[in-house]
Parts: structure tokens; C-alpha cells; sequence
């Protein structure tokens, strides 16, 4: 019912590698904007194109007539110039479809192209269109290209406040793109004398607009180069600004825009044969057990310009490749895994809020699902609604019922407003949570930013009701950034169809960026420093003026260097309180075989230095290392312990279609009393891809996951053995091995074939080892625990 009615009031709403032709060919166009003086609104003339062919010759009559676009200017690491390279852009447009030509010219050697997966060349050199089709200045279509043409495709929302990469402490420019989404649209590029020449289509069927007869539409258009670091934009954009969006410039006057029918149907089969070990099947062996295939499907409908309506039943929602393993830093912090289903990720970014109160991977194994989304008189309206498998549910016959609802309305130029609710019903059993926030922008440079939201759960005979509360202040300069920023989660505040990270607790942040830019051409081209101060507190002990249980003061200074290098340093003092509740169940057991209560330290202090280094990431090989050492706590056994986090990656491409990734993650916790090791977390992880052609790869995945952890004792204090749930904490030791296997056929997104193979392998030895390298690529000891066969085939039909 809330579906149709949704429905009724949007109805109601107004309604490979050729040579390209020299750029230096080009006749001349109907009319030149150059974005440096701020000719940004741009009249592209609507054209016939009977006869186009998208080749990447831009050689049809039409491009004499198109709109150029020129003039780019800097605006990563540092704004304010021009681009070292000239880039132009045409554009023109038909009834049905908006057509870009682009030509890059590069004087400095040969572009930075391969021939890439999709979604996948943030490594290479490419050209990205930025179409904001309700003309708001707050979201962006994205679509981009490398210099053969491969695409990537996703949206922009903006946040409005300042952004920082975490660990290094460096203001970025923009919000990212988010890639989850894919768009049909086409594109073919190849590499010229002079450059690189791009010719892209895009559908207007792919695309949610406007229900105006004359349209004007936001547009940028963003040039990233590789060999510099730099990344360039049409219009002169500013860093100092907490909207890159609202520096757009327009695309005017179009008119008689024709997207046709539109309703894509998207049928699919899968089938999975599972593997079944000795203790299953017959003693000794190893059987396979060959599921039904499974048919399902997905569709789509443009109910108006501005609407789409989304259905799936029985959908195949396995994954093609396991997610990467993650270590965890406080047991008291949930890990969060990102969406990758494709029914849940299109207009993903829609559902978007503060906290992540919708988080689709809370439903688990939909039989159906509907959703609608768009934007309506300046008000994004997105819901969903799904039946869950009963294997979801607590009875483990009910089927849990999940509804979405998120809606948001544009204030003024650019602030915003917002509601959400989330409902989870599961037999007698639910979960409900009502939200509002918004954000305001002021001065420029500023915004505030303010949430609060409320959860009623009913289980059983429990029923809660709690609060979850944020309030922020931010700015944004080009020198000068900063967050200021108080937000808490109540202990009874649950949400069965969202993503807390760590509940109970209220946290505070003072978060100070100071930005330098040097010269152009200096080795040093940005340099920043940031100074945090973090305070996180029970809830109920800031309710009561208590103090913090987290104290934290990080010092972190990150440069980006002269062709893409970039290195950090950071210096961290922490003090971190006892937490009963998280160590309710342990006890000493003292020498006489009794139990005694865990006394815990009341507080520990903590001192790190971490050093980051990163290779341009461009290069034929690239390299990122971390590397944390110093004196943290042990939450094992609640002591001080010398502590190790390392993060290194390596990536090789030494062809355009062969892409090697290499990372190594390490985790490890020594006493300080006598060395010894109290933990020890090492993941490696080896990807290898070949590029058979630009919509066919092969890829092999191989992951090791080794835990080692002593036994536990009262460190530091008495140092007697401890009981875990009334269980001696003994050494244990936990390795394992993950290998992948998929080729994929994928040439439009809802197109796909996928023929897949995965194994685990763990050493089931007594005296289990933890990984040490290359004696663990020896594979002793190590038994197969399970393995899989899958292939799925869907096609894209679209009416």
C-alpha cells in the first residue's frame, strides 16, 4: 500500500589499442565555453544522430556542431592554475541520448591505461562526467573513462562537512564517488599521437531527471592524471568549500528529452554444488551434493522521469568473491562489511543517513523485495520493503518483514532535511526506529549537522525504547579545516536494521586540520597537520558528569609530494579506562584451585608512532606500507602490551590486462613484562586478474587468516591463570587458507555469466601453526574444510 501510494504521488508530480585521429583534426564547433573565464552554462545543441557510431573517432558530422568545452584549471593537490595539459570536451545531445567526446592531450609520454575491469581504473588516467540531472548542486550522476574507454559509474551526494583520510590526517578535496551503482552507457576510446581520445554515450533511459519540458542540468567534468598526482576540473572550483557540486556549471535549454518505455527485466539462474567432508558423507571420503538450480529475477520501471520502481523475487544474492578478512581493534566494536548485492546497491546512496540506520545487509536472504526511489518537487523519496528467509528469523519459522523508508528535502541552496524510519517485524517480535536530521550550511565554509533518532523493540516479554543523538560544527577552508563534533548512542538503543558500530557510549571530537601548499613544482605540493582530541564516556557516565573512559590526543602529519608520492607520520597519547562490563566473565584462578574476581587496571596508558608511505599509484608497480608500533592496551588481559599494526600492499601490472595485488596485514600484542606474545593476527592476500577482453576476466584469489593467542594470564597483577566463561584460557592457534576461482563475463551491467570455484583448507594438526612465511605455502597439516561450485547467467532485457 505505501508503495502504491508513493507511486501515485510521483505520478501526480509535474511532469584495443587503434590510433585515433589526431586532435589536432578537430573542425571547428558551433561554440567554445573555457571554464578559466567562467563560461561554465553551456547551450548543447540537439542534433539527429542517424548515422553515429560510437567508435572513439568522433569523426561523424554532429561533432562539428557540438558544445567545446575548455579552459580546465587545477584543483588537486593544490586550485587556482591551469591544468598542465589541455583537455577538451564536446557535447551534444539527440532525443534520446547525451553524447560526450572527449580529447586529453598529454605531452609528458604515454597515458596511464589498461585494459581494466569495471569500476576498476582509479589507477589510470581518466576523464570523469559529473551530470547533476535535477540541477540542485547537492548529486551527481557520475561517468567515467579511461583512456581506453572502460568505465566506471556511480553518485555523488555530498555530505557538507570537512573530509579527512582518517590515519594521515589529509583534507580531501571531495566527497568520493560511490561506485556501488552501474548505469548502461557506452564508451570507446583509444590512445592518439597527441593524447587519448574518449567518445561516451549515455542513454537517456539510464538516467532519472526532471519531469520539466526545458531542462538545465549541473555538469563538471573532472580529468585525473596519473604520472602528476593531479586531478583537474572544467570549472574553476575551489578547495575552500564545503560543496564541490555547487561549483558546477550547467548544461541549458534542453529540451524534448525522450527516455521511451522505460522497464528493464533482468531473469537469472544460479546453481551451486556444494562439497561435503567425511563427516557428512560416507567415512573418508569427500562427496558433492549438486543444489537445484536456482531462478530468479529482477525488475525495473520508470514509473516517471524522476521515479523508478525496483522489483526481485528469489533473488541469487551470493557473493563472487569472499570478503577481505578484517582485524579487530576493540572487541567492543562491530566490523561492517559493505553491500555488494546489486538488487540493494542501485540508488543505494539514496537510503543514505547519519549513522547508518539502513544497512541493507542486515537482510540476510530475501524471497522478494520492491523498492522505489527518486526525487519529487526537491524531495528524494526512497523506500524498500522485503520478506526475509525464515532462517533470519528467531523462531526459524517466521519470516521476518523488513520496510525502508527514507525521505529528504532540499532547504534553501544547498542545506537539507530529513526523515527516516526502519521497521523490522519477525513474528511477535520487532524493531522500529524513527529518525530526523538535516544539515545547514552558513558562511561559506561552515555547516552544522544535527541527528536524532529513536528505537522501540519489543522481544518477548522485553520492550525498550532508547535515543540515539549527534550534533556537529565543521568548516571547510583550503587552509584551515575543522570538526567539532558531540554525538551518543543509549545501551537499550537497537537497530535490527542498521549498523552501530560500538552502542552505549557518548564520543566527543575536536578535529583540527592545517593545510600548506607548496610552489608549483616543489617537492612538497600539500602538507597537513592534525591535531585530534577524542573523549568517548559510558552514556550514563556523561549523564552523570562522570569521566571519560577513552582519552585520546593524535598528532598527525601527512604530504602529498611532487608526482603522485605521498608519506605520514603521527604521534599518539591515549588513556584507556576498565571496562566491567566487558570482562563480566572473567575470574583468576588463584593458586589453590579457587576462583577469584578479575580485579582489572583502572587505567592505561598508551603511546604510539606510526609512519605511511604510498607510491604513485599509476606506476606499473605501486606500493602503500603502515606500520604502528608502541604501547597500547591489552584487551586479552586487560594489560599495557607493545604493540605492532602493519599494513603493507603491493600492486604490479606489468601488461595492460594482467593486475597482481599483494597485501600483508599484521596484528601482534607482546607483554611488556617479559616479551612474550599474547596475540597475533597475520592476513596475506594475493589477487591475480587477466583481462581476456574488456568484458572478460579471469581472476584467482588465495588468503591466509592466522590467529595465535597464549594463554591468558593476570597480567600485571598477579599473573594467575584466567577462566573465560568458567573455561581456562588456554593457548589456541586458528589458521586457515581461502582460494578463489572466477571467470566472468559481464558486458553490461545485469549482463553476467559467472563460472566460480572456492576452497578452504585449515590445519586440523593437534598442535596447530600459526602462518610464518614460505614454510605455511607448504600446506602441511592442512585438511580441505569445504568447497563450492557455483555458475550464475542473467541478461539484461530491456524493453
Amino acid at each position: 500500500m505505501i508503495v502504491i501510494l508513493l507511486v501515485l504521488l510521483a505520478t501526480a508530480a509535474p511532469a584495443v589499442r587503434a590510433q585515433a585521429p589526431s586532435p589536432t583534426q578537430r573542425p571547428a564547433p558551433q561554440a567554445t565555453y573555457n571554464g578559466r573565464a567562467r563560461e561554465v552554462h553551456v547551450r548543447p545543441p540537439r542534433l539527429d544522430d542517424a548515422g553515429v557510431v560510437v567508435d572513439g573517432r568522433l569523426d561523424e558530422p554532429q561533432w562539428a556542431q557540438a558544445a567545446l568545452l575548455t579552459g580546465f584549471s587545477q584543483f588537486s593537490p593544490n586550485d587556482g592554475g591551469p591544468a598542465d595539459d589541455s583537455t577538451e570536451v564536446l557535447v551534444w545531445y539527440s532525443a534520446t541520448a547525451i553524447h560526450f567526446g572527449i580529447r586529453a592531450f598529454e605531452r609528458h609520454g604515454r597515458p596511464t591505461a589498461t585494459l581494466a575491469d569495471r569500476d576498476k581504473i582509479a589507477s589510470d588516467d581518466n576523464v570523469q562526467i559529473l551530470l547533476g540531472t535535477f540541477h540542485d548542486g547537492r548529486q551527481a550522476t557520475v561517468f567515467a573513462v579511461n583512456p581506453f574507454g572502460v568505465q566506471a559509474d556511480g553518485t555523488i551526494v555530498e555530505s557538507n562537512q570537512s573530509r579527512s583520510s582518517g590515519f594521515a590526517g589529509l583534507t580531501l578535496a571531495r566527497d568520493p564517488t560511490d561506485l556501488s551503482t552501474d548505469y548502461v552507457f557506452q564508451s570507446k576510446g583509444m590512445l592518439s599521437p597527441n593524447g587519448y581520445v574518449v567518445e561516451v554515450r549515455v542513454p537517456f533511459k539510464s538516467l532519472k531527471y526532471q519531469s520539466a519540458d526545458v531542462q538545465t542540468w549541473d555538469l563538471n567534468v573532472v580529468r585525473v592524471v596519473q604520472h602528476s598526482g593531479r586531478e583537474d576540473s572544467w570549472t574553476p572550483a575551489l578547495r575552500a568549500g564545503l560543496s564541490f557540486l555547487a561549483q558546477s556549471g550547467t548544461l541549458e535549454g534542453l529540451t524534448a528529452l525522450q527516455r521511451g518505455l522505460v522497464v528493464d527485466v533482468n531473469p537469472e539462474i544460479t546453481q551451486r554444488t556444494v562439497g561435503l567432508g567425511p563427516s557428512t558423507g560416507v567415512a573418508g571420503s569427500w562427496r558433492y551434493d549438486a543444489g537445484r538450480p536456482e531462478v530468479g529475477g529482477n525488475a525495473r520501471w520508470g514509473v516517471t522521469n524522476n521515479i523508478t520502481l525496483n522489483g526481485t523475487v528469489n533473488p541469487d544474492f551470493s557473493q563472487i568473491e569472499s570478503d577481505a578478512g578484517q582485524f579487530s581493534f576493540d572487541p567492543r566494536q562491530a566490523l561492517f562489511f559493505a553491500e555488494k548485492r546489486p538488487f540493494f546497491l542501485e540508488g543505494t546512496e539514496q537510503f543514505a543517513t547519519p549513522h547508518s540506520l539502513i544497512y541493507t545487509r542486515r537482510i540476510v536472504k530475501p524471497v522478494g523485495a520492491v523498492k522505489l526511489s527518486g526525487k519529487v518537487s526537491g524531495t528524494n523519496i526512497a523506500f524498500l520493503s522485503a520478506v526475509d528467509d525464515a532462517t533470519a528469523s528467531l523462531s526459524g519459522k517466521d519470516h521476518p518483514v523488513v520496510n525502508l523508508l527514507r525521505v529528504q528535502g532540499d532547504v534553501g541552496a544547498s542545506s537539507k532535511l530529513g526523515v527516516a524510519y526502519t521497521d523490522r517485524v519477525d513474528g511477535g517480535n520487532y524493531n522500529r526506529v524513527a529518525d530526523i536530521d538535516g544539515s545547514y550550511l552558513f558562511g561559506g565554509s561552515y555547516s552544522f549537522k544535527g541527528q536524532y533518532a529513536q528505537s522501540v523493540t519489543r522481544q518477548g516479554t522485553m520492550r525498550l525504547s532508547a535515543p540515539l543523538w549527534a550534533a556537529a560544527i565543521n568548516r571547510n577552508g583550503k587552509h584551515v579545516a575543522f570538526t567539532y563534533a558531540l554525538e551518543g548512542v543509549h545501551e537499550d538503543f537497537i537497530t535490527q536494521s542498521g549498523y552501530i558500530n560500538r552502542p552505549g557510549v557518548v564520543n566527543a571530537a575536536l578535529d583540527q586540520r592545517y593545510t600548506a601548499f607548496g610552489e608549483p613544482g616543489a617537492l612538497f605540493e600539500a602538507v597537513t597537520f592534525n591535531p585530534a582530541y577524542l573523549a568517548t564516556w559510558r552514556y550514563q557516565s556523561f549523564v552523570h558528569q562522570d569521566d571519560a573512559i577513552e582519552k585520546k590526543l593524535h598528532f598527525n602529519l601527512n604530504a602529498t609530494m611532487r608526482g603522485g608520492w605521498n608519506a605520514g607520520i603521527g604521534y599518539f597519547v591515549e588513556s584507556f579506562g576498565f571496562d566491567p562490563g566487558l570482562y563480566a566473565n572473567y575470574r583468576v584462578l588463584g593458586a589453590t584451585g579457587d576462583t577469584l574476581p578479575f580485579p582489572g587496571t583502572a587505567r592505561i596508558p598508551n603511546s604510539e608512532a606510526y609512519l605511511s608511505a604510498g607510491t604513485p599509484p599509476g606506476a606499473r608497480v605501486a606500493a602503500t606500507a603502515f606500520y604502528l608500533w608502541g604501547r597500547d592496551e591489552n584487551f586479552y588481559e586487560w594489560a599495557s602490551s607493545n604493540i605492532i599494526i602493519a599494513s603493507y600492499g603491493l600492486t604490479v601490472r606489468p601488461t595492460d590486462k594482467l593486475r597482481m595485488n599483494a597485501t600483508y596485514n599484521l596484528q601482534s600484542y607482546n607483554r611488556r613484562s617479559d616479551g612474550s606474545i599474547v596475540a597475533n593476527n597475520r592476513i596475506p592476500r594475493m589477487k591475480l586478474e587477466y583481462q581476456l577482453a574488456r568484458p572478460v576476466f579471469v581472476r584467482l584469489v588465495g588468503e591466509y587468516d592466522s590467529f595465535h593467542r597464549d594463554a591468558l594470564r593476570d597480567e600485571g597483577r598477579t599473573g594467575l591463570p584466567l577462566l573465560v566463561n568458567g573455561r581456562l584460557a588456554a593457548r589456541s592457534t586458528f589458521t586457515a587458507f581461502r582460494g578463489d576461482f572466477l571467470f566472468s563475463y559481464q558486458p553490461d551491467p545485469g549482463t553476467v555469466v559467472f563460472l566460480g570455484y572456492g576452497a578452504g583448507y585449515a590445519d586440523t594438526r593437534l598442535a596447530a601453526q600459526p602462518f610464518e612465511f614460505p614454510s605455511s605455502f607448504r600446506f602441511n597439516g592442512y585438511k580441505r574444510t569445504d568447497d563450492a561450485f557455483f555458475v550464475k547467467a542473467s541478461y539484461l532485457l530491456r524493453l
